[in-house]
């Protein structure tokens, strides 16, 4: 089987720079629409897919993203193995400072409301899925060795506390997540890790640090500064995924 790699691109990644697309597909899913048309291009010789989870231009919330509709979408055109890219807050200051990039290991999910799977009873009959570990250990590889030969510095491993959103969260709640266990917070993880393995799909997380959570900073937290570190932490985000796509495609 021909494996074909796609990013979804999440907050401060809405169009993949360095992407020569060839086609937009505006594909037809059981689920809605997706989130934007699924580019399709070449990327150092290699077919690559990119979606822009919240729109191009950014638009949609973290709560309604069409989660289901985005990752039948990719299946449909042949998607292989997904890789996430994420903005999040960091819980664990010391090991995961802004700016840094992380390549997390395990999910805790504090969502709800969203429709988190495909078997609803109406198209698909009930199946339990394992998610024991949410993350593909085969990719998570890959952006591994990406990051190591583009020279770029990543935590290995770390808890994704993942929220409703769109507010940030309150000191308290990441009181309660560090308890938990959590390492970093964002607000897309889920459902979109559990709909990947409902599809069989190979899925990964590439996140980048661009804020400390609340409570674990004197300053106030502010869009100015994450769009700021948003920004510079991109081009290492872009380094990393060209690595991959060339890792992927090699290996």
């Amino acid at each position: 089987m021909t494996r074909t790699i796609a990013i979804i691109g999440g907050t401060g990644l809405t169009e993949p720079s360095r992407l020569q697309v060839v086609n937009a597909h505006d594909v037809q899913t059981p689920y809605g629409h997706t989130s934007a048309p699924i580019l399709e291009g070449d990327m150092g010789g290699n077919r690559v897919l990119f979606l822009a989870r919240h729109g191009h231009p950014h638009r949609i919330p973290p709560h309604q993203v069409n989660y289901r509709a985005n990752l039948w979408a990719l299946q449909k055109l042949y998607a292989t193995d997904i890789v996430s890219i994420n903005a999040v807050g960091s819980i664990n200051i010391e090991a995961m400072p802004t700016r840094s990039m992380v390549l997390p290991d395990q999910i805790i999910d504090y969502t709800w409301g969203r429709i988190h799977t495909f078997y609803q009873g109406d198209m698909e009959s009930v199946k339990h899925v394992d998610l024991s570990f949410p993350y593909t250990d085969s990719l998570r590889d890959v952006l591994r060795r990406a990051a190591r030969e583009s020279g770029k510095a990543i935590a290995d491993g770390g808890v994704y506390g993942v929220t409703q959103g769109p507010r940030l969260e309150t000191a308290a709640e990441i009181t309660r997540m560090e308890r938990d266990g959590c390492d970093v917070v964002g607000m897309t993880g889920m459902p979109e890790a559990a709909l990947a393995r409902e599809l069989k799909l190979n899925y990964a997380s590439l996140a980048l640090v661009v804020n400390p959570a609340a409570g674990k900073s004197s300053k106030v937290i502010t869009l100015k500064d994450i769009q700021a570190t948003l920004t510079v932490g991109m081009v290492d985000v872009r380094d990393v995924i060209s690595e991959t796509v060339r890792i992927f495609y090699e290996d």
